[in-house]
């Protein structure tokens, strides 16, 4: 007979199933909680008071919804803003130099 071994982690999926679940989901909680936090603080720091509150409202409801494609839709929202206004930017610049 084979002896069979087990990786790291399917031992530790073993004894993790063995522990207490509602601990083991309390502390991931915690931790997604506190990391939604973080990303909201993040938000209001670096983007104006209105695209800070679209972003929360994504995040919201991309995990209301088990669709993280709601917030990816935003951040991509607010890139091509970015470039569009830098591009319409260099052009008003190579206008008035003109």
């Amino acid at each position: 007979m084979k002896k069979q071994t087990k990786s790291i982690l399917q031992e530790l999926n073993t004894f993790a199933t063995k522990r207490d679940v509602e601990l083991i989901i309390e502390s991931r909680a915690l931790n997604v909680i506190n990391s939604a936090i973080h990303i909201l603080e993040m938000a209001r720091d670096n983007f104006d008071p209105e695209t800070a509150l679209d972003l929360e409202r994504r995040l919201l409801n991309s995990i209301r919804g088990s669709d993280p494609d709601k917030f990816r839709r935003g951040i991509r929202r607010i890139q091509e803003q970015k470039r569009s206004n830098s591009r319409l930017a260099r052009l008003n610049e190579t206008a008035d130099d003109k």
